[in-house]
């Protein structure tokens, strides 16, 4: 039983979440292991600060591309074949990255996972929110978050033990090559596991496949529920199939501008220049430490990601966005201040953690829920490739330029570009995101179109 008393098949749901929600555990696998790899892969092959983080970002440049394809092929074939497409590409990714002899050959293959990591980032979240029953989506979408946080904290496990397998010159030359190739096995299981879920019933009724999704929706419904929600999806795609021009005009604008700006203030207040550069960030503490912390970095995502589940169809989307905003502005301004005063390594750690605790009990899954549930049936991929497409790109201009930003500025003052960017997050937040808690998809494009 639910709060609203509807009887549902909690198992179906929970599997077919966990499946989906390998996506994120991919996504989060391959967008952090390059901060094992990156010192490593910075000394083997000579880069500059510039050439470094485009070593670190080439798979950002791949995630844009899936960002902006992957919505509109999930609406033209559907959600479980591009989900399939993503996990081949994670896998080509990971046998590619290992081997490389060159910086060239180690960014195609690294933009080959990117694109993958871009479609899932769209698709994973999407095929949970319209599986989802109403009462319990936000969990369930946050579960995708949770799965991110829990691929971040693997991989930073795993290139903790293979930095430990050998000395420097080893890993120069051989360590990061198992740490990018490791992401093979999840790949693996990622693309098993996709061919035993459903197409989303929504999208097969898109395509007057009625029957099928009616029996879909009954798997994880009542029937008299499952008819219920075959109306209300048969209503909400009476009108016209939306177009790209519909999107960016009239009473859909500014919807897509909240879900563009969210993801976009998701991203730029830092978050993946922690992720992504955490063993050169701690780098004077010592390499072994470095890698340790990060470990522990990667714990409190977890923690506090679990904090959001909990929270987020209690609370609100609203109500977390603005109380981690805070925490976070807080953090970082501690965190600018401990670099300027060269505090001590182990206070600076405990501001990381507080910002990194922020940013995962609010920004970090909500973004990801908010953006899958506010726009309509008829454009939903369309939109939400558009939103995406916006994180993508912020997570790339903080991924390129944070070494460069090091260099040139020194990291007090790179945290507080961040600090300042949280202000603006909060403010943003204050004035235009609106609560969709506990309300069907249908209710919110009634309600908000």
């Amino acid at each position: 039983m639910t709060g609203n008393k509807e009887k549902l098949n909690l198992k179906t749901i929970y599997l077919l979440t966990v499946v989906a929600a390998l996506g994120g555990l991919l996504f989060g696998y391959d967008t952090a292991v390059i901060s094992g790899a990156i010192g490593y892969l910075q000394i083997r092959f000579e880069l500059s600060a510039v050439m470094t983080g485009w070593a670190a970002s080439s798979a950002i440049i791949g995630c844009i591309f899936g960002a902006l394809f992957a919505g509109g092929l999930s609406d033209r074939f559907g959600r479980k074949k591009i989900l399939f497409l993503a996990a081949v590409l994670f896998g080509v990714s990971a046998v590619g990255s290992a081997i490389p002899q060159n910086i060239t050959q180690f960014t195609i293959a690294r933009f080959i996972g990117g694109v993958g990591v871009g479609t899932a980032s769209i698709l994973s979240p999407l095929y949970i929110t319209e599986m989802a029953p109403a009462s319990i989506r936000g969990k369930l979408v946050s579960v995708y978050q949770l799965a991110i946080v829990v691929g971040i904290l693997l991989i930073f496990f795993v290139n903790m033990l293979v930095q430990g397998m050998g000395d420097e010159i080893w890993n120069i030359n051989t360590g990061w090559r198992y740490m990018l190739g490791s992401e093979t096995i999840p790949a693996v299981l990622f693309l098993a596991a996709i061919m035993f879920i459903p197409e989303s019933p929504r999208w097969l009724m898109k395509e007057n496949k009625d029957s099928q999704a009616l029996d879909i929706l009954k798997k994880i419904h009542t029937p008299e529920k499952a008819k219920e929600i075959s109306r209300e999806i048969k209503s909400a795609l009476q009108e016209q199939k939306g177009t790209f021009k519909e999107l960016l005009t009239g009473r859909y604008r500014k919807t897509l501008l909240i879900g563009i700006l969210l993801a976009v203030f998701s991203q730029v207040q830092g978050i993946n220049a922690i992720m992504y550069y955490a063993p050169v960030i701690f780098a004077g503490i010592g390499s072994e430490s470095a890698y340790g912390q990060t470990v522990i970095i990667g714990l409190i995502n977890l923690l506090f990601t679990l904090v959001a589940i909990w929270l987020v169809d209690k609370s609100g989307r609203r109500n977390l966005l603005l109380a981690g905003g805070v925490g976070m502005f807080l953090s970082l301004a501690l965190i600018g201040t401990a670099f300027y005063f060269s505090m001590g390594g182990y206070i600076l750690m405990i501001f990381i953690l507080s910002y990194v605790a922020c940013f995962a009990a609010s920004f970090g899954p909500v973004t990801w829920v908010y953006i899958s549930e506010i726009f309509p049936l008829k454009m939903r991929g369309m939109a939400i490739s558009a939103a995406t497409l916006a994180l993508w790109s912020s997570v790339y201009l903080v991924t390129q330029f944070f070494p460069v930003l090091l260099e040139g500025l020194g990291a007090a003052f790179t945290f507080w570009i961040f600090c300042a960017m949280s202000v603006l997050g909060f403010i943003f937040v204050f004035m235009n995101v609106y609560e969709t808690k506990g309300k069907s998809l249908e209710e919110i494009e009634r309600q908000h179109l």
